[in-house]
């Protein structure tokens, strides 16, 4: 499914800074990327999401400039990108590996671009002075990579692409050597430099929470093409296909027949105004509740089958009477067990398109 970019902007621009039109890269007889359409606003935390082999690292490289698009056409701030070498554009690229020298110190290390760019010496200064301040690294600056964390190292690499001044800042999956907790801590202090900063950041990766966590918009590849682009919020609350409501989160699908504005798969009905035939919904695990007996509310019995716990939460598989098995997240340890009454809200229960294979 390919969303319009143009119409999906965070800040309601009409003039994006970066707009990629129908971009298409084969490698051989095999397309990588197909027909890639999208926008991107100033000042837009953008995070392209995919499985291993979905081609977000490929779109990222044409980006950067270390890839051609076989045919498409990349632009930025009203000036045609794709034909550019990458250093005659106002982007850079953090990478997963960082790539500092090691033999240079931290403030060598942020101070390398700008210098061979030509930049006057008291301006480098003051840059690397600012840029490190930024990333909370300059009382480290006589370090070298080797004697620093890598949390540390990630803020150095960051701060060597914005002592440059780009326009545009690409990541490319930078928090993945990173343990659990830094992670999370990183991906807060990332999305607050964003914000501090006001550059356009390009993320790519392929874990969901963090696309969740610091993005204004999420741009799901699959298989080469955009399966949807949306705000965290929408792109979980409303799924529009089954792959996006399955990759995003958990997610029951129920296939159901509609008849006259109600829709049925099994002995469970609810309200729903799409025309009659068969059709797919998404249902969150969360959104299935111990029966209270919510008014309008769609109630039945289920048999606990097995259960997972998960921290703050529990993960309960259940089977209906007519051997539907459905998944239930629970606030509470313990609260499902055995035999269950059970009760979910028709307006909980979202249409989605079925993903082709």
């Amino acid at each position: 499914m390919q969303s319009d970019g143009q119409a999906l902007l965070a800040d309601g621009s009409a003039d994006p800074l970066l707009c990629l039109r129908q971009i298409t890269k084969n490698f051989g007889r095999h397309t990588v990327l197909r027909n890639i359409s999208l926008s991107v606003a100033s000042g837009e935390f953008l995070t392209i999401l995919g499985e291993s082999g979905s081609g977000k690292t490929t779109l990222l490289r044409i980006l950067a400039g270390f890839e051609q698009p076989s045919s498409g056409e990349v632009w930025m701030a009203g000036e045609r990108l794709d034909p550019l070498p990458p250093y005659q554009r106002k982007v850079n690229t953090v990478f997963q590996n960082y790539a500092l020298f090691p033999h240079l110190t931290v403030e060598e290390n942020v101070a390398y671009g700008p210098r061979v760019a030509g930049v006057s010496f008291d301006e480098v200064r003051t840059r690397v002075a600012d840029a490190l301040t930024k990333v909370r690294m300059l009382s480290f600056k006589s370090y070298r990579p080797a004697n620093i964390s890598g949390g540390q190292q990630q803020r150095v690499a960051l701060a060597r692409a914005l002592v440059n001044q780009p326009r545009l800042l690409l990541l490319d999956e930078p928090l993945s050597a990173l343990d659990a907790n830094l992670r999370r801590q990183m991906q807060v202090e990332l999305k607050a430099l964003q914000r501090e900063v006001g550059i356009t950041f390009i993320l790519v990766t392929h874990d969901q929470e963090e696309a969740m966590t610091m993005s204004d918009r999420i741009a799901l590849l699959r298989s080469g093409e955009l399966e949807q682009v949306a705000a965290p919020d929408e792109i979980y609350c409303r799924p529009a296909t089954s792959y996006t409501a399955q990759f995003i989160g958990h997610s029951n699908l129920l296939p159901a027949t509609v008849r006259q504005g109600m829709a049925r798969t099994g002995s469970l009905a609810w309200p729903a105004n799409v025309p009659d035939g068969s059709a797919l919904f998404s249902l969150r695990p969360e959104c299935i509740r111990a029966a209270i007996a919510t008014p309008g509310a769609v109630r039945f019995r289920a048999l606990v089958l097995d259960y997972a716990f998960h921290g703050a939460s529990e993960l309960v598989r259940i089977e209906t009477a007519e051997s539907l098995t459905l998944t239930v997240r629970c606030p509470q340890r313990g609260l499902l067990r055995g035999h269950v009454e059970l009760e979910f809200s028709p307006e909980d229960v979202v249409l989605v398109r079925e993903s082709a294979a």
